[in-house]
């Protein structure tokens, strides 16, 4: 089993975070190098929390190994307290041999902070660029990085001169890059401790919130509103983007210089925008560059970016308006169902997709109702409770990590324990549920927070390239300090622990903070306790507050605004139910009249050919004999009758040609013109 952990382990977080990138990304869409990028950055953060457990197993087996082969008089007296019998030194299950660990860390960790420095800030702004040349795209990106680069030059410059002017220190090579490893984990400390503290109290609370049926009901009709706003705003954006495109697009002409980078652009427009534009456009006026004035590359460039962003910002918010109105749906069904005397779960739309016949054959309604309405409220508040002294636990330990006599931090506690009797599976699921369990906390907040439009990670593939990026640094930059503050807890850490003792391999490449005193024995012990103020300050919704006194509406239930958006959220899904409901009724009465009707058509058609037959041949036998009125009276009677059984036919329905207004929808067939509908092909489903 020498290595078959690691290996198993490699492939498992390689589909884990393919399967993550597929549910957020467009794998047809979207550009081959941004995808590969962020799921390098993403395979290799979730390798570092997943591998981080057997790299703690292998150096407790190897402290134990050295403390047996070590002589008394030889060993210090950290190893005497450690050694034990030579037969409770065994080896472990997931054994990693000596020399794989020290390699497989410098090339991860050395290739995510060249991902969240270099490639991926340059790649970031490559696809946010809107140049029509990969030159243009490249001068963009190098302007844009240029001042951000130059800013954390900066604090590395700060800490080169500190080390420099010191006199105890003498500059080295390994001492510079324990320099810049301080601080990029300066930087990623600062954020974490601000996300950790964040997803501390939110995490359980919102899965005890997710036993609320009214609470996750009122909260979606909240999204709703706002969500409608945004879509309106979006539809807007795109019709003024379209607008200006369509101008440009009439003004330069087929022969201009600048009619490719026009090209270019209307493919990046919807379809239907592409249609319409192609309509109005006359290709064969040539262009006068003395009549007419003409945009600059520059405009075009601008024009280019600004299509780019309200496309994807346009089919965002139209897929989620979907989602949401699903989710929305199933809530008020759970509502209606919780007080069913069946006990059988009753949908009211059937699903859109075609249901797996195993889950239909098992996941019966009953079985359904009895998840749904009774079971899941429960399972909610269980799980809410455990990641609540989860949370708790952590808070403690952040708070006295760097206590060792006595050792306070219980995740400290658990693993020494488990250290003595050199339990190895108990040590790995400790450590990994301990690394998971603020992995958890950590990235859920990067998948949930929202800056304006520009970083926003959507499910359903909906998520846009640039914030694809930007989530594979910040993960880059907050996993090493993730991994550090949790040997830290554990007390793995040797500038933690003060323990004279073999250091973990990651520990090993990742150097010693002491060439910088000031960072380790002051930034790394004190700073971590701020995640208490940020969990009081997340309990009582200070920063939602904060939020709302700017303007920017969150979900608070004391709320006359929230109380506002609730109502028009209600209002919204009722109107969508109502067209949905009006759309399959339509649906149903047209599969009903095929049904009804089907055979009988068939019928009458070669009923129809029939009397063609014959009437063609009866009037070719009768040339020289008038017709009377009675035999054409009898003719055209045939022929409304034939007719009248063709118009039977089931025509498509279109539920946009419905009125969503509930009073207009209760006055029958009259018309604001006072004129009845017709029966007739094109009105015979108006009725609906």
């Amino acid at each position: 089993m020498s290595g078959a952990a690691l290996g198993l382990e490699i492939v498992f977080v390689f589909f884990l975070a393919l399967f993550l990138l597929h549910r957020y990304g467009d794998f047809k869409k979207q550009h081959r190098l941004v995808i590969i990028a962020t799921l390098l950055a993403w395979y290799l953060c979730f390798l570092i929390v997943f591998i981080l457990p057997l790299d703690v197993s292998t150096t407790i087996y190897n402290r134990c190994k050295l403390a047996v082969n070590s002589s008394p008089a030889e060993t210090n007296g950290s190893f005497v307290t450690l050694a034990p019998s030579k037969q409770k030194c065994f080896k472990p299950w997931s054994y990693i041999p000596n020399g794989i660990m020290p390699i497989f860390w410098r090339v991860v960790y050395w290739t995510s902070q060249f991902l969240t420095w270099i490639l991926l800030p340059f790649m970031q702004s490559y696809a946010r660029s809107g140049g029509f040349s990969i030159t243009g795209k490249i001068k963009t990106a190098l302007i844009e990085n240029a001042i951000y680069y130059g800013t954390y030059l900066l604090i590395f410059g700060a800490f080169l001169i500190y080390v420099a002017v010191n006199p105890k220190f003498n500059l080295q090579w390994n001492q510079l890059q324990t320099i810049g490893i301080a601080a990029a984990n300066t930087w990623g400390l600062f954020l974490l401790v601000l996300l950790l503290g964040y997803g501390l109290v939110e995490i359980p609370r919102s899965h005890w919130n997710g036993a609320k049926r009214g609470y996750l009901l009122m909260k979606t009709y909240f999204k709703a509103a706002k969500l409608m706003t945004e879509k309106a705003d979006a539809e807007e954006n795109l019709e003024d983007i379209m607008e200006e495109v369509r101008k440009v697009s009439e003004s330069i002409k087929y022969n201009h210089p600048l009619r490719k980078c026009v090209d270019t652009i209307l493919k990046k427009c919807p379809t239907e925008y592409q249609e319409r534009m192609g309509r109005n456009m006359d290709d064969y006026e040539d262009f006068d560059e003395r009549q007419n004035s003409y945009p600059s590359e520059k405009s075009l460039v601008k024009l280019h970016k600004q299509v780019i962003y309200s496309v994807q910002r346009h089919r965002r918010t139209q897929v989620q308006w979907q989602i949401l109105l699903e989710q929305a749906f199933y809530l008020e069904d759970v509502a209606k169902n919780e007080t069913s005397a069946t006990r059988q779960f009753v949908h009211t739309f059937q699903s859109q997709e075609p249901e797996n016949k195993i889950i239909q054959y098992f996941y019966t309604p009953t079985i359904e109702w009895y998840w749904e309405c009774l079971l899941r409220p429960w399972f909610y508040r269980v799980l809410a409770v455990v990641l609540a002294t989860f949370s708790v636990i952590v808070v403690w330990s952040e708070c006295t990590f760097f206590s060792t006599r006595p050792v306070l931090s219980l995740f400290a506690v658990f693993i020494q324990l488990a250290e003595k009797t050199y339990n190895y599976i108990y040590i790995e699921m400790a450590c990994f549920l301990t690394i998971f369990f603020l992995s958890i906390c950590v990235y859920s907040t990067v998948f949930r927070i929202r800056v304006f439009n520009y970083y926003y990670l959507a499910s359903h593939h909906q998520t846009d390239a640039y914030s694809l990026l930007f989530s594979g640094m910040l993960f880059c930059r907050l996993t090493p300090p993730l991994c550090l503050n949790f040997l830290g807890l554990t007390h793995m850490d040797a500038t933690i622990s003060h323990r004279d003792a073999q250091p973990t391999a990651y520990t090993s490449i990742m150097g010693s903070m002491k060439v910088l005193s000031f960072i380790a024995d002051g930034f790394y012990i004190y700073y971590p306790m701020l995640v208490v103020i940020l969990c009081i300050a997340t309990y009582f919704s200070l920063g939602t507050r904060c939020l709302n006194l700017l303007g920017f509406q969150q979900f608070m239930g004391d709320s006359e605004m929230t109380s506002d958006l609730i109502d028009e959220g209600k209002e919204l899904i009722r109107r969508e139910k109502r067209k949905r409901q009006r759309q399959e009724e339509g649906e149903n009465r047209r599969r009903e009249w095929k049904e009804r009707y089907g055979n009988r058509e068939d019928s009458t058609r070669n009923r129809v050919v029939h009397t063609e037959q014959k009437e063609s041949s009866f009037s070719e036998t009768n040339t020289n004999r008038p017709l009377s009125k009675y035999t054409r009276t009898n003719g055209r009677t045939e022929r409304d009758r034939i007719e009248l059984l063709q118009d039977a036919e089931p025509l498509d329905f279109n539920a946009d040609s419905i009125n969503d207004d509930p009073l207009e929808s209760d006055s029958g067939r009259y018309q604001p013109g006072g004129r009845y509908l017709s029966m007739s092909r094109s009105r015979i489903f108006e009725d609906v």
